[in-house]
């Protein structure tokens, strides 16, 4: 016998779930955002969370919790958009799944089931963070970090990092593929798959690290070929966008959405993190790499591209905005998928030629306040004239 309580938490929960989404006054020139999450936990299907049988579980309550809905990876595909969201359970343990929408700014809705990956690693605690790629190979392959306990040292919250590999053509069955192994980094986070060879090898963007936290002598996004993706491994890395003193990138950074191609050039959307009085803030960032040799950034704005806005500022971790998606339709439209403080997941609008615009046309950081404050008046001396007509 269903719980009647059933019934009236769904009604709530459509409430949510099938609201229309309006852009907000914000403006920049550069994208539109949106009032409401796309994704969060209220999203979650009851029937995650609950035993509905009145008979075992008569008070209804919450079985297996659901925490928050965050880092998706995005890809469209037959017109509509999907979305593998990292869901995380109330024992902190998080997971994939599949979210679909006509629209891409409402109505997402989560298949029945999540997924359910192979278990190579034993060792293996935690899965989060799934970047997806439409390879020209014809898959669409899924890059996650894969998380497991350090069993070199004495301590509880220390871990070990992999980028995880999956591959589909459907988003249904899914094969799992070994973690991907780089020989002169010991950990990875925040890996990505170009969508392209590059001299007839896998290109991945990389993001060296000492240990499970800091990225110690990581100098930034890294860059490294291999054979074979079906046994990956990488034996050299070369730095992309580099972490830089004083800027949004001081503490680390790590490659976002998968790079999106203009005839400009490769355009990514990164996060920076700098340390504060409050902890680490998490922005995203954007730069450019050359078409030929996406290892070579040609382009570096300065400052951020998005950053946390009110009440995105709140959440379990604050003051942070995260991304690992992105989807760009036939017509130019970019669908920028973010999460809030690892609670919640928004999208943001743009266009392929408002991307080339800001990244192409605004300025690099000069480093240096004085530096800074020349070139902002060289703008402001120009505007003035222009006003007098």
């Amino acid at each position: 016998m269903i719980h009647e309580k059933y019934y009236e938490e769904l009604e709530k929960q459509k409430k949510i779930t099938e609201r229309k989404n309006e852009k907000t006054d914000f403006y920049n020139g550069i994208f539109d955002r949106y009032r409401y999450p796309v994704l969060d936990r209220e999203y979650a299907p009851l029937t995650w969370r609950y035993d509905l049988n009145k008979e075992t579980n008569p008070f209804f309550e919450e079985r297996l919790g659901v925490n928050a809905v965050m880092n998706s990876g995005a890809i469209g595909l037959n017109g509509k958009f999907y979305l593998v969201a990292r869901v995380e359970g109330a024992d902190r343990k998080s997971f994939f799944a599949v979210a679909e929408s006509e629209s891409g700014i409402d109505g997402f809705h989560f298949w029945d089931y999540p997924i359910e990956l192979a278990d190579l690693y034993p060792e293996e605690t935690n899965v989060y963070d799934m970047r997806l790629t439409k390879h020209e190979d014809g898959y669409i392959y899924g890059v996650f970090c894969s998380e497991s306990k350090d069993t070199s040292v004495n301590d509880l919250s220390a871990a070990v990092a992999a980028a995880g590999i999956v591959r589909t053509k459907d988003l249904k069955s899914w094969e799992r593929l070994p973690n991907l192994k780089t020989l002169r980094s010991p950990q990875q986070r925040n890996v990505v798959l170009h969508p392209e060879f590059v001299d007839g090898k896998y290109a991945f963007y990389t993001r060296p690290m000492d240990d499970f936290i800091d990225t110690g002598s990581g100098g930034g996004v890294g860059f490294g070929l291999c054979d074979d993706i079906t046994h990956a491994v990488i034996d050299e890395e070369k730095i992309t966008s580099m972490r830089k003193y004083h800027q949004i990138t001081e503490a680390k950074n790590g490659a976002g959405a998968v790079p999106i191609k203009t005839d400009l050039g490769w355009i990514h959307i990164a996060h920076g993190v700098r340390n504060t009085a409050a902890g680490l803030r998490y922005v995203l960032y954007a730069f450019a790499c050359d078409l030929k040799d996406p290892s070579k950034v040609i382009a570096e704005p300065s400052g951020m591209l998005l950053g946390p806005r009110g009440e995105e500022r709140v959440g379990d971790v604050s003051n942070v905005v995260f991304t690992n998606g992105a989807i760009v339709r036939d017509n130019g439209e970019v669908f920028l998928y973010y999460a809030s403080s690892d609670t919640r997941l928004h999208v943001a609008t743009s266009t392929i030629e408002r991307l080339k615009d800001f990244v192409f046309h605004t300025p690099s950081d000069p480093g240096r306040s004085v530096l800074c404050v020349r070139q902002r008046n060289e703008m402001i001396s120009k505007n003035l004239e222009l006003l007098k007509g």
